[in-house]
């Protein structure tokens, strides 16, 4: 970032950093949840939400350092949607299937009362 003023320049640097360590401990509580989540919906969340905040980290160095790092930054916003369609699809499909042998132990279990 070139504002002119070396002092101005300083501050955005310091904040900058400030924000980029932030965001970091984010991702870090992120990670925790998508390891420890109860269930698989929430790791999904825990995993987009680390990709969106990894976007915004690199957004950043793009206007800390240089500017070809948004096109990096758009790759990866690419990237991180796709995985997240894919988490979602495998989620459903699983999802579809418990229900699918839940509601069919609920029919063998309907079945054997009425033989008795």
């Amino acid at each position: 970032m070139n504002s002119g003023i070396p002092a101005l320049e300083g501050a955005y640097n310091i904040f900058f950093y400030i924000v980029i360590v932030i965001l970091a401990f984010m991702a870090i509580c992120c990670f925790i949840r998508a390891v420890a989540g109860p269930r698989l919906a929430d790791r999904v969340v825990a995993v987009n939400m680390i990709g969106t905040i990894i976007i915004v980290i690199i957004a950043l160095l793009s206007v800390m350092i240089e500017g070809y790092l948004v096109d990096i930054c758009l790759i990866y916003a690419m990237v991180s949607f796709l995985a997240v369609i894919v988490l979602t699809k495998i989620y459903t499909g699983v999802y579809k299937k418990a229900h699918k042998d839940e509601l069919s132990a609920e029919e063998l279990e309907g079945v054997e009362e009425e033989d008795e």
